[in-house]
């Protein structure tokens, strides 16, 4: 999953707004995948994982994987750029401190 989150970062690095990011069809294609990556991997944790770590919106990152697989035409690009711009660095803090206690 950090790995997964590197890759969306990477992506979507050089776009300065979400319309830039819309744009570029590529990178904006590529991020959303990733998303969906992301979700199937939480879809594959334990509930034990979970459970110890409910400061994590697990279900919340889940919900996302939905609406990008099922509504990809009907994403709002301006909410899912506050998440690459504000969540995804605290997802990837929480998950490296997981991984590297």
């Amino acid at each position: 999953m950090a790995e997964t989150i590197e890759k969306i970062l990477l992506y979507t690095h050089g776009n300065q707004s979400a319309d830039e990011l819309y744009q570029n069809d590529r990178d904006f294609d590529a991020a959303m995948m990733n998303f969906i990556v992301i979700g199937e991997e939480v879809a594959k944790l334990t509930d034990e994982v979970k459970a110890k770590n409910e400061h994590i919106d697990w279900s919340k990152i889940y919900n996302l994987r939905n609406i990008i697989a099922y509504h990809y035409f009907g994403i709002n690009v301006d909410i899912v750029w506050q998440i690459i711009s504000n969540d995804l660095p605290k997802l990837k803090d929480d998950l490296n401190k997981l991984l590297n206690p």
